[in-house]
């Protein structure tokens, strides 16, 4: 298991990695942001609104609520036209889970979390599990931002692990 105090620290990184690649997307035209780039999600944007959307996701699951299609709906790439508006919903979300990780107590880690999924699957697994795999898909799909952003000219911050704690990070 890992120590509620790692996973704090885990999801530190992930906003602190998450607002440099926000600070380079403020540098691209709208046209750069949506500009389909043949990823797993088509553009810049979408694949930022896919991030938002899981970390919601996540956190519904984590309070006992399984979201349903209708209810994800709201993180469409369309109702998100600018990165300003993925940046506010994503600073709600960001709340959220701060709040949500401030209230756990290390004994609950290992607590099943049972959910349906989008597709109505029912999964468990223990709640340390579930957070860890929120953080590594966060950092999956950072990858493919930083791919894009150089595909499309622009700088592309280092938001590696240990770059965040060698530049001073600490929460």
């Amino acid at each position: 298991m890992v120590p509620l105090a790692t996973l704090r620290e885990l999801f530190d990184y992930n906003y602190w990695a998450r607002d440099r690649q926000l600070e380079a997307c403020a540098a691209l035209t709208p046209e750069q942001f949506t500009r389909p780039l043949g990823s797993s999600f088509s553009s810049l944007r979408d694949t930022l609104v896919h991030l938002v959307a899981a970390e919601w996701v996540w956190l519904e699951r984590w309070r006992g609520h399984s979201p349903t299609p209708r209810e994800a709906e709201d993180f469409r790439a369309e109702n998100f036209p600018t990165l300003s508006s993925i940046e506010q919903s994503w600073r709600s979300v960001e709340q959220g889970v701060r709040q949500y990780l401030a209230g756990l107590a290390e004994e609950s880690l290992t607590r099943p979390l049972t959910y349906q999924n989008l597709k109505g699957e029912t999964w468990t697994y223990a709640l340390w599990r579930a957070l860890c795999h929120l953080v590594n898909h966060q950092t999956y799909h950072r990858g493919q931002v930083t791919t894009m952003l150089r595909q499309l000219g622009a700088q592309a911050s280092g938001v590696d692990f240990l770059v965040c704690h060698d530049r001073g990070f600490q929460k």
